[in-house]
Order: C-alpha cells, then sequence, then structure tokens
C-alpha cells in the first residue's frame, strides 16, 4: 500500500467514536532498518484559534490500526495523549 493510497482519508477511535483527524495532518514513524511503520502520531489540537504553543500529540502503535476502508482508517486504543 503506497502513503498516497491513505492521504485525506480520517481517522476513527473505536474505543471511544472519536473522530481524530485526517491522515494526511498526522505522521508516521517509520523503523529505519526494515521500513515498518511503528506507529502514527495524531495532532490533537488542530485549532487555528489555538494560543498554545506546545501541540498535544496522540502516539497510537501501527498494532493498534484495526482497519483501513474506502473513506476512513478504524484505530482501537485506549491510550491518552
Amino acid at each position: 500500500m503506497k502513503l498516497s493510497s491513505i492521504a485525506g482519508k480520517e481517522i476513527v477511535n473505536l474505543a471511544t467514536g472519536e473522530r481524530l483527524g485526517i491522515i494526511a495532518e498526522s505522521d508516521l514513524i517509520i523503523d529505519e532498518s526494515n521500513g515498518k511503520i511503528l506507529s502514527l502520531i495524531i495532532p490533537r489540537d488542530r485549532s487555528i484559534f489555538s494560543l498554545k504553543r506546545d501541540k498535544k500529540f496522540m502516539e497510537v502503535p501501527w498494532k493498534n490500526i484495526k482497519k483501513i476502508g474506502n473513506d476512513m482508517i478504524i484505530i482501537d486504543y485506549e491510550g491518552s495523549i
């Protein structure tokens, strides 16, 4: 699967039903030694009016990605930001 094929998909948390953002706004952590994806980094403060300088992120292990569908990516994650 190419990264471009998942760009623009919405991320939804199965555990909470929360919409977390769009994959284009997120980052991936990749193991340089083997090229495998380790985790997905999702920004939690997406407001353009926010005055906070330190952004909060949610790091979701790749094993918590349950389904990549046509329109969204379903994760199952109960961790905290």
